[in-house]
């Protein structure tokens, strides 16, 4: 073998693995908890669950939040924009957004939101939900489109889809304010994550082509490093490095890009577009 084409070889072994760096999943799931530091949660003994979790997968521990207050992160993470930094926000937003892109590639989509009061829901708070946790119900995708608005779903629809086979490909999960540690206790928080997610990680469903992220929307408001703070993300898969520790600078944008780019679309809105993809987990 001449040295031409050795390095010829190597260039095009190389390109594959960073072609093949973010792996194709069946399934991708996002659960946000809710104003919590990084700090204050990973080796936090009120939450055992959450913490097996960062043991046995992967931590980023340089992600941060976009801004203060949780409106605008939960808009990052789905326009790559955010949108507005007020919670009480009621209008409809037509900015590009996952769900364009989502239906354009041919993926299915639900945001399963905990306590919303029904199927299709576009309305404003019935606490313990509340909307500016829920970003899909404000598109102009979704809230104009009858057949889009079907995917809004309360969670209890989770474990019969999960049972019944009928996930989507790409799932928005968002505990109610008791559920999320907003409102509620880290341990009532990390008591809901292993009664609920637990089941879905141990699935054959998860375990033959998932992926899983538990990500805080934004840090307590007094940290506005890179806008919302230090926060904790945890990813979690079979294809995720064991115990992973990465030391890579991300924020919800560069979540947005992981979600799509792990289901194979190939266009982002937004912030996401231009992001880093967190390869380095896999």
């Amino acid at each position: 073998m001449t040295k031409k084409i050795a390095i010829a070889l190597a260039f095009l072994v190389a390109s594959a693995c960073a072609f093949a760096a973010v792996p194709l999943e069946n399934h991708v799931f996002v659960v946000v908890e809710e104003n919590h530091s990084y700090a204050s949660l990973v080796g936090n003994g009120s939450m055992p669950y959450l913490n097996s979790l960062i043991k046995r997968y992967g931590l980023e521990t340089q992600y941060y939040a976009d801004t203060h207050p949780s409106i605008g992160n939960y808009f990052m993470m789905t326009a790559g924009r955010v949108i507005t930094n007020n919670d009480s926000f009621s209008s409809t937003v037509y900015a590009d957004n996952i769900v364009r892109h989502l239906v354009s590639a041919g993926r299915s989509w639900k945001s399963y939101a905990e306590s919303l009061p029904f199927t299709g829901y576009t309305g404003g708070d019935v606490y313990p939900y509340a909307r500016h946790h829920n970003p899909f119900s404000y598109f102009s995708d979704v809230v104009n489109n009858s057949t889009q608005r079907t995917n809004l779903v309360p969670f209890t629809h989770f474990a019969s889809d999960l049972a019944g086979g009928r996930l989507p490909r790409y799932s928005f999960i968002v505990p109610n304010k008791l559920h999320d540690a907003h409102d509620g206790s880290l341990a009532t928080a990390d008591a809901w994550l292993k009664t609920h997610i637990a089941p879905l990680i141990s699935s054959s469903t998860f375990q033959n082509g998932g992926l899983l992220v538990i990500v805080f929307d934004e840090s307590y408001m007094s940290d506005g490093a890179h806008g919302g703070g230090h926060v904790a993300a945890v990813v979690i898969g079979p294809k995720v490095k064991a115990g992973y520790r990465s030391p890579d600078f991300y924020q919800h944008q560069n979540l947005l890009r992981l979600t799509m780019e792990s289901l194979g679309v190939t266009s982002y809105p937004g912030a996401a577009a231009g992001a880093a993809d967190m390869h380095d987990v896999f």
